[in-house]
Formats: structure tokens, sequence, C-alpha cells
């Protein structure tokens, strides 16, 4: 049963929601208040994180894994090691490629691909695909999902891989088909069985890849599926990272629901007994908000103040108090 419309909190409301900004800014908070506030609106809500520095278990105060387990009514959380994942994609790689390649190529191509393991980008493309596959595997068990995602710049290379990765997987497939077309020309010539190309396993397995990517593409850039929310704090550095973040998405047809401003100090009416630094930095913040205001005031601005003690554990996060100024 849904709660009473006022006590809801403002984010998007979105099959898809991804909170991301600056370390540091308060984005895991953000994502569980935001993933309880869901599951008490009705709404069977999976939290996954896939931040390197797994700050989701300390915020829930729980133990997370990489399966999803229940944290409150309606919510469950989870936790996806990126690194593990990088491990696990190539493991899969190896055994893919044990069964195409001849034996006496194997060696080297292992090596190979424990090359490109350590190689920029690796974590990130074993991530997306682990990122697929729980919007396809979990997607059919939630209403919604939110992703708890790492600092700005990983997650930028992460929600840009599916435009890149679909042309370089492409372009992969279409060498595959042509040794594999050569291949089968020879096997004619010299009056040996020809093997059947479409039960290649390499080849399979990349266009298997190429259409889980297309298929997260179109839920990414979809504005009724999918929305991220930034998180920044009145700080010169925040915004100016956010500003720069919310072009790139945008060069990436993502839409943008929300900029969460945390950390606000409350409005003091008139205290003249105020402390001179407590004003100054409130009177260096209101400008930092009016710029905020102005650069990105084309989504909705939410605001949330600064609290006296840290948010953590179900009943704190669902007292968080975010609002339209």
């Amino acid at each position: 049963m849904l709660n009473d419309a006022d006590s809801r909190l403002p984010f998007p409301d979105r099959p898809i929601l991804f909170f991301g900004g600056k370390g540091g800014v308060g984005k895991t908070t953000m994502a569980a208040a935001a993933a309880l506030d869901l599951a008490a609106r009705g709404y069977r809500t999976l939290l996954v994180s896939t931040d390197p520095a797994h700050s989701t278990a300390d915020v829930l105060q729980v133990e997370l894994s990489d399966r999803p387990r229940s944290v409150a009514e309606g919510c469950w959380a989870m936790e996806v090691d990126p690194e593990r994942e990088a491990d696990r994609y190539i493991d899969a790689v190896k055994s893919r490629v044990e069964s195409a390649a001849p034996p006496r190529l194997l060696g080297e191509v292992y090596r190979q691909i424990d090359i490109a393991r350590v190689s920029p980008g690796a974590v990130e493309s074993a991530l997306f695909d682990r990122f697929t596959r729980i919007l396809e595997d979990e997607g059919e068990d939630y209403d919604r999902i939110v992703f708890d995602t790492a600092p700005t710049g990983q997650t930028l290379r992460l929600l840009s891989l599916p435009e890149l990765m679909t042309t370089w997987i492409g372009g992969l497939i279409k060498r595959r088909r042509k040794v594999g077309a050569l291949a089968q020309m020879w096997k004619n010539v010299a009056g040996t069985e020809a093997a059947d190309l479409e039960q290649d396993p390499l080849l399979r397995a990349l266009e298997e890849r190429r259409d889980r990517f297309q298929r997260a593409r179109r839920i990414l850039t979809d504005p009724a599926r999918a929305a991220f929310v930034f998180v920044v704090i009145p700080e010169r550095l925040p915004i100016w990272e956010t500003e720069k973040a919310v072009e790139t998405l945008s060069k990436h047809r993502v839409p943008v629901g929300a900029i969460v401003v945390n950390q606000v100090l409350p409005v003091r009416d008139g205290d003249a007994t105020e402390d001179p630094f407590l004003a100054a930095r409130r009177e260096r913040q209101a400008g930092y908000l009016a710029r905020i205001f102005e650069k990105l005031g084309d989504w909705p601005v939410l605001r949330v103040d600064l609290q006296d003690s840290d948010p953590v554990g179900v009943d704190a996060l669902r007292r968080i108090p975010v609002y339209e100024p």
C-alpha cells in the first residue's frame, strides 16, 4: 500500500535511477534514501552499489554481497565489486576461447587476455557487462532499481560504454565472420567437412553481448525508464564537475532527472548572534546555490540541509528531509 503523497521524497520516479557525483558529496546516502522511499511507496526496490568504496553497507549498517539481501520491507540491496567482476569476465572469455582456439595457440591467447585484464577500460567493461545482466535478470523481480554509482569520472566512462562497445563489438563480429568464411572455403577446397559458422562459440558470445549492450542503451536513453540524479554540495569543484558531467551525459542522450544539493546550511532569520565563520560560510553557499540554479536549473533542483549527525541505518535514512526549495 502506498504512503500518503505528502510523505514521499521528491526524487524522480523511474524504473531505473542512477545516483552519482563527486566523491564525498553524499550520493550513497541519497541513493539509499531514495530506495527506501520507493519501497515505502509500495515498489519492490533493489539498491545496487557499483562504487568500489562499498559504502552502501556502511550507510545501511548491514553486510552486503553481490547477491540481493533484504534490508527493509520491500527493499533489497547488493554491492558489486568491479575488480571481482573483471576477473569473472576474463575467466569466462578464457573458457569460450578454449573451445574455439587451436590448443597450440592457447598459451599465447591466454597471455593476451591477461594483458587485456589490466588495460584501461577493462574493469568498466566487465562492470557494464554485470550491469546489463542485473537489468535483465533482476528487472523481472523488482519494480524499481536504484544504482549507487562510482565517483563521476568512472560513472561517465561506464555509461558511455554502450555506444562505444557496440561499435567495437560490431567490428569484431565482422572480422570473426570473415575468418570463419575463409576457413569454410578452405575446408571445402580441401574436401573436409566445413564447420557451421553459426555454431562458432566466439561469434555467438560476441553477438549475444552486442545485443545486450544495445538493449541496455535503449533503457539508458529512454527518459520514461531511466534518469540520472546528480548529488552535489554547494562548493566550487563539485559544482564545476557536475556541470561537465551533465554536458557529457547529454551528448550520450542519458536523461538527467534531478540535481540534489546536499549539506546546505539551514536558513537563519536575522540572528545577529550567529558565529561570524558560519555567517560567512552561509553567504558563500548562497552564491554557489545561485550558480547551481543558473547553470543547472533546467532540471529539478532538490535541497538537503546539513544534518547534526550522520544519517546511518534505515530509520535515520528514512528521516532525511529532501525538499524542493
